[in-house]
């Protein structure tokens, strides 16, 4: 795990999954809830699935928990959160709730 890994850990208790192509943090804030709080792809790697990939490796890890849901968001006023949208549709994710400037995406698992 990398020193960003350990800080999370430390300060948060999010989780990491690390690859060379890029990295999701997450956490679980309840027994049956992943939360997936960020997802990195570099650049060059975008169109090949990576998110996808890592985002499955997650749902695995809370199946093995016990959790039957996955929560993701996207805050509209950050740069690149149309494209956060649409991953996030793209992998099934359905409006959950939302508040001036935060979109909270449900998935069943």
């Amino acid at each position: 795990m990398s020193l960003y890994g350990d800080y999370l850990k430390e300060r948060l208790g999010d989780e990491i999954i690390e690859t060379e192509q890029g990295f999701a943090t997450y956490r679980f804030p309840d027994p049956l809830t992943c939360y997936v709080v960020d997802i990195y792809v570099k650049p060059e790697f975008r169109t090949q699935s990576v998110a996808t990939g890592i985002a499955d490796l997650i749902v695995e890890i809370a199946k093995q928990k016990g959790c039957s849901r996955l929560l993701g968001s996207v805050v509209p006023s950050t740069k690149g959160s149309t494209t956060s949208l649409r991953v996030l549709l793209g992998y099934g994710f359905s409006l959950d709730s939302s508040t001036q400037d935060f979109i909270l995406f449900r998935k069943d698992i």
